[in-house]
């Protein structure tokens, strides 16, 4: 060792190794990295040269003369027990007796490896986690990345359940699918677990011997094949609470440090947000998937209750016609306006039938082929049977003309006529209706080509925006009907100079069967009058029929203003109105637009 007394002011650890592998000197510094003293050397228990540096030296001195330097990366054994990553620079020299020793100088990389394997797992677990939609997956995943990092027998990611207090395994790794499966049916209570205890306080664990924990809950070990001798467990922390813990178990090669601690935490505030918003996903898709199903179970309910609905107001209309036709014969008993009142009603329900039909998209109902069966099974007995009380006649015909019109199913053609042949039908049929009101009507009316609308359906569409337009104007009021040729389709546009819409209510104007009165102003009137209860199913049949034939809707309203202050109704009059000067005040007020466009391409 003599001359070698400079090495020791040196900071880097030094060994001297002979040619056959035994170290002959070290320095002070070498014996505060890795434990070995002097002493050490002198009794001879000072620890070997590792065995592929030795080869790396054997290699220089067989090598030439100018190859007498090398370097190389391995582990160094520490008194300890542990082994340290380092980087070690060699120099062959001459030890003054014709022989060859030699110079080791090395350098602990541990904690640079460390780091850039901690920022390798890190960058590669935050560019892996949007590939894991499923939380199952995702936990799995972490807990490899996690047992690999620190040399781990196993990890595991647990979760708290609010709602039964208990902690389980969603993740586990790395593990058999079997030994999974069975990890993740264990469930510990929070209460009585160190897991417990770290989502409780916040406060991370190492854990060096379960065996003396006593706060330790063995119920992995009693429910798996799993013996848990140490752990690290850290919390999961999100920005509002903390949802579980990562764990680490069975340490490889001694215990888990303060090192292993700072890693999984670092781990942990990575990935905390991604499972979170995980679980989120998972429990929104499972929110969808119920709300579909009720969905589901809310159209077979509708779709039921108009074929239940049809049978008995059809049935009712019909007798309250036979009931009028022999009151004509009959002296005046005041019931005419009871009688009218009845069948307008009824027409009300029957009309709603026909919008839920449309709206559900149902085509035939299931009474069709039963009547239709029966009729032609039984025709002559029908006849026969009905001769008998009114005479001959083509019972049976006009009974399947009855089946057809209440029960048969649609058959929608593509309106051969353009829609401008349409609206006038339509309005047509519509005056007698609302020849009570005082309410100029304004055509714009240009010539346009077929739109692939079926009649039935257009004639609904117009039917309801008429109606509509024609009760949320005030007597007086004044509502506009353009249809417009746009080149590449027809544009049908209704301006009225109502009341208006609210935009609250404009946001769900077309749900359906949400009237945009207030509840204790709703009244049944008679159709076409003036803030007559609708049912709300006119506007959401018409967004059906769009997606059905692929036109655009638009609705503009604003409410009047003077309908804005607090208390104030329409009278339903312009005239009656305190608020307005006159009519161009009020048609200036407010109004409601809607604007249809059918392309001509199908």
């Amino acid at each position: 060792m003599a001359g070698h007394e400079l090495f020791d002011y040196i900071p880097y650890p030094i060994v001297i190794s002979s040619i056959d592998g035994g170290v002959v000197y070290l320095n002070d510094a070498y014996s505060g990295v890795f434990g070995w003293t002097p002493d050490d050397l002198k009794r001879h228990q000072a620890p070997p040269i590792p065995a592929d540096l030795q080869n790396k030296i054997n290699e220089s001195f067989k090598g030439p003369p100018c190859v007498k330097e090398f370097r190389i990366e391995t582990k160094w054994p520490t008194k300890e027990k542990a082994a340290l990553d380092v980087d070690i620079i060699g120099r062959l020299i001459d030890n003054g007796r014709d022989q060859q020793n030699a110079l080791l100088i090395i350098r602990d990389i541990t904690r640079q490896k460390k780091s850039k394997l901690i920022n390798e797992t890190l960058l590669r677990i935050t560019t892996t986690l949007p590939y894991y939609p499923v939380i199952e997956d995702l936990m799995d995943y972490i807990s490899r990345e996690i047992s690999f990092l620190l040399n781990s027998g196993g990890a595991g990611v647990m979760l708290l359940d609010e709602e039964s207090n208990e902690i389980f395994i969603q993740g586990a790794g790395p593990n058999t699918p079997e030994a999974g499966r069975q990890l993740k049916k264990v469930r510990i209570p929070a209460d009585k677990s160190i897991t417990g205890k770290v989502i409780r306080t916040g406060i991370p664990l190492i854990i060096h011997d379960t065996a003396r924990e006593p706060d330790y809950h063995p119920g992995v070990d009693k429910q798996t094949d799993l013996k848990i001798k140490n752990m690290l467990i850290v919390p999961l922390r999100t920005s509002s609470r903390i949802i579980g813990v990562l764990n680490a178990v069975n340490k490889k090669g001694g215990c888990f440090d303060d090192t292993d601690l700072e890693l999984l935490s670092m781990v942990a505030g990575t990935v905390a947000l991604s499972i979170e918003n995980t679980m989120v996903s998972r429990q929104l898709k499972d929110a969808y998937n119920e709300v579909s199903s009720l969905n589901r179970a809310k159209d077979r309910l509708i779709n039921h209750l108009s074929h239940e609905l049809k049978t008995p107001v059809s049935v009712l209309l019909a007798s309250i016609n036979i009931i009028t036709r022999k009151m004509e014969t009959l002296p005046e008993a005041g019931l005419s306006r009871t009688l009218q009142r009845a069948r307008r009603n009824l027409e009300r329900l029957l009309e709603l039938q026909y919008q839920l039909k449309d709206i559900m998209n149902d085509q035939e109902y299931r009474a069709y082929g039963l009547l239709s069966t029966l009729l032609e099974e039984c025709a002559d007995e029908l006849e026969s049977l009905v001769a008998e009380d009114i005479g001959e006649g083509p019972v049976a015909g006009r009974i399947r003309n009855r089946i057809e019109e209440i029960f048969g199913p649609d058959r929608p053609s593509v309106a051969e006529d353009d829609i401008c042949s349409l609206l006038a039908e339509t309005l047509d049929a519509l005056k007698p209706g609302f020849k009570h009101r005082d309410v100029e009507l304004l055509e714009n009316i240009g010539d346009t080509q077929p739109v692939h609308v079926s009649c039935e359906a257009l004639k609904k569409i117009l039917n309801g925006l008429i109606r509509n337009a024609m009760e949320n104007t005030p007597d007086e009021g004044k509502i506009e009907i353009s249809v417009i040729d746009r080149h590449d389709g027809a544009q049908f546009i209704i301006k009225d100079y109502g009341v208006g819409i609210t935009e609250d209510d404009q946001k769900r104007i077309f749900e359906g069967f949400y009237p945009t009165q207030e509840t204790m102003l709703y009244s049944s009137k008679k159709p076409f009058d003036f803030n007559a209860g609708g049912k709300g199913a006119d506007l959401l049949r018409i967004r059906i029929f769009s997606e059905r034939y692929n036109f655009k809707i638009h609705m503009e309203s604003s409410r009047c203003r003077f309908l804005l202050q607090n208390g104030h109704t329409c009278p339903g009059r312009i005239s009656d109105c305190g608020f307005c000067g006159s009519r161009e005040d009020c048609h200036n007020s407010g109004g409601t637009t809607f604007t249809l466009f059918f392309p001509y391409s199908p």
